[in-house]
C-alpha cells in the first residue's frame, strides 16, 4: 500500500535500495535530472522524502535511504595531517565521513548519516567492503579506527 501523505501530490517517483530513480516503473538514466532532485530533496518530520522545486512540493517513494554511498577511500590529511574517509555518494557528490555517524542496520546493512547530518546514507557493497578494511571487532563490538582514535558502530538505528 503507497504511503498518503495529506496535501502533497506524489512525485510518481521511485528510489529503490541501490539508490536507482525510477518514474512511473521506468529508469530515469539523465543524472542531470537525479541530480537536480537531490539538490531540492528534504526530509519532512515524519521522515519522509520530499521534492520541493520550482514552487512545488511533492513526495518521493524509497526503498530504503536516498542517498546510497557507492565508494570509500582512504585520504590523506591535508594540513593537520589526518586521514579521512571520503565517501562518494549516488548524487555524484564526496564528502567526508563523520565516523561517529555509522550505524549497522537490519541484515547488517552498514549506514551513515550524509549532507551535514541531515539525511542517512545506505552503504552499497562495494563501499561495505572498502569501509570494513578499517573495522576492528573486540568482544562482540565494531570499531572505525581513525587517527588513533576508535569510533564505536553502533547497531540499530541511532
Amino acid at each position: 500500500m503507497k504511503p498518503i501523505i495529506k496535501d502533497i501530490p506524489p512525485c510518481l517517483i521511485f528510489i529503490d535500495k541501490e539508490g536507482r530513480w525510477y518514474h512511473q516503473g521506468a529508469e530515469i538514466i539523465r543524472r542531470d535530472f537525479v541530480r537536480l532532485f537531490y539538490q531540492n530533496m528534504e526530509l519532512d518530520g515524519e521522515g519522509r522524502y520530499l521534492i520541493n522545486w520550482a514552487g512545488r512540493t511533492c513526495y518521493v517513494e524509497v526503498e530504503d535511504t536516498a542517498f546510497v554511498v557507492r565508494r570509500v577511500s582512504l585520504e590523506g590529511g591535508g594540513q593537520d595531517g589526518d586521514l579521512r574517509l571520503e565517501l562518494s555518494l549516488s548524487d555524484d557528490t564526496k564528502e567526508v565521513l563523520d565516523p561517529d555517524t555509522l550505524w549497522i542496520g537490519n541484515q547488517n546493512v552498514l549506514y551513515c548519516r550524509v549532507k551535514s547530518g541531515l539525511f542517512p546514507a545506505r552503504f552499497n557493497r562495494a563501499a561495505y567492503y572498502q569501509l570494513a578494511q578499517h573495522v576492528e571487532e573486540e568482544g562482540g563490538a565494531f570499531f572505525l579506527s581513525l587517527n588513533d582514535r576508535r569510533h564505536m558502530i553502533l547497531t540499530g538505528r541511532p
